[in-house]
């Protein structure tokens, strides 16, 4: 089989990338390791930056997030007792869009099924060769049987344990990891939000969130170690430990419901540079890692695809290089500024193991600053709703 862009992987990154070359005329196959009931659905968490939603409606993919999303203008950090809200929407003027992932990957697949050009689906890659020749070649299966795909350019949109960044030697890349002592017991709750914005409680006890799945249905978060059990959390513990972190004088507490899903998750930052390897491509979790504090692991993704996009389109439309020598560039600059206030405030809103009582004390200057302050406000917004995307 020959295309003039393979993309290894069909999740959000892989999907749109094909959506936005079709649309310039540019053919693409997607191979894929996964079933596709798998790939539709696999539940992620969604909250989608405007720039994202901006995309999805250019892309042509923006109806039923307009439809179904649910906008969020504010998050109501709770320390000390207290309520102190971010109004981003009057603070910046933007906003994000609770929209679970599944959602974003249902309305690409149909997107790509319009389009009648193939994904194929249950189809491992085995090994990529060439990738520093004019042809590259994805070798694959597809039921037992190895088969390849030749291509001008690789996409390597397969996440973080794919094998396309395994594919580029290792004294080629710089990587960045960090490994944070904690992670994030996962709920999903039957139950009425309490309020209508989203909740963090920067609690003494450990971190805690409410978000708001849908007018019936909250997803909740508690800060736990890394290696916990979910089954060492029984509702009543969940139900309490929340009321203990989030609850404060003056609002109401949060609802309770049947609990129908939990899981741990641990956090990490992780950057591999630089993010291209001849004419490989690297996009989303296949190059970067945030913790979920941020929500900006989707959004990066797509942040990088329309780079990508972008510098392939131009490549085939004038035959020159520029943009897409540019890529890692442009893609690494915005993204290290997102690490940054990811795991600043994943550092300012999380309690660290063995802390002493003078780095607790700055945890609670940092918030105050952000909440309290024109300056603090103002940058958590700009970040919080999206960094703008350069080509």
């Amino acid at each position: 089989m020959r295309t003039q862009v393979g993309i290894v992987g069909a999740g959000p990154a892989g999907l749109m990338l094909a959506q936005m070359l079709h649309l310039q005329g540019i053919e693409s196959v997607i191979v894929e390791r996964a079933s596709q009931e798998h790939v539709r659905t696999r539940l992620r968490a969604g909250v989608l930056e405007q720039g994202t939603v901006e995309m999805m409606r250019e892309a042509g993919v923006g109806e039923r997030v307009d439809k179904l999303g649910l906008k969020q203008r504010a998050i109501d950090f709770r320390f000390g007792g207290a309520s102190h809200p971010i109004d981003f929407e009057a603070v910046c003027g933007r906003n994000t869009w609770v929209y679970p992932q599944h959602e974003v990957v249902t309305d690409l697949m149909a997107a790509r099924e319009r389009s009648g050009q193939p994904v194929l689906y249950d189809a491992p890659v085995t090994r990529i060769e060439g990738l520093e020749r004019e042809r590259p070649v994805i070798h694959y299966e597809r039921e037992g049987e190895p088969l390849q795909l030749e291509c001008d350019y690789v996409a390597g949109c397969d996440g973080f344990r794919g094998i396309c960044r395994a594919a580029i030697p290792a004294e080629r890349l710089t990587v960045y990891d960090r490994i944070y002592p904690f992670g994030w017991l996962g709920i999903l709750a039957e139950a009425r939000p309490a309020i209508e914005h989203v909740t963090w409680g920067c609690h003494e006890d450990g971190f805690a969130m409410m978000s708001i799945r849908s007018p019936t249905v909250t997803r909740l978060y508690l800060q736990c170690d890394p290696g916990d059990d979910p089954d060492n959390w029984s509702d009543d513990r969940i139900w309490s430990e929340l009321h203990q972190r989030l609850d404060v004088p003056g609002l109401p507490p949060i609802n309770e419901g049947t609990i129908t899903q939990k899981g741990v998750t641990a956090m990490r930052s992780f950057l591999a540079e630089p993010m291209r390897y001849g004419r490989l491509f690297l996009a989303g979790d296949a190059a970067h890692i945030v913790p979920p504090t941020g929500a900006k692991g989707l959004n990066s993704a797509l942040a990088d695809v329309k780079v990508l996009a972008r510098a392939l389109a131009e490549r085939y439309a004038t035959g020159r290089d520029d943009a897409l020598d540019r890529y890692s560039d442009v893609c690494l600059q915005r993204m290290w500024l997102v690490q940054r206030f990811s795991a600043g405030l994943c550092t300012r809103v999380h309690q660290f193991p063995g802390e002493n009582a003078f780095v607790r004390r700055l945890q609670r200057a940092d918030l105050e600053y952000m909440t309290t302050t024109v300056p603090g406000r103002l940058e958590f917004s700009e970040n919080f709703t999206g960094l703008p995307v350069h080509a």
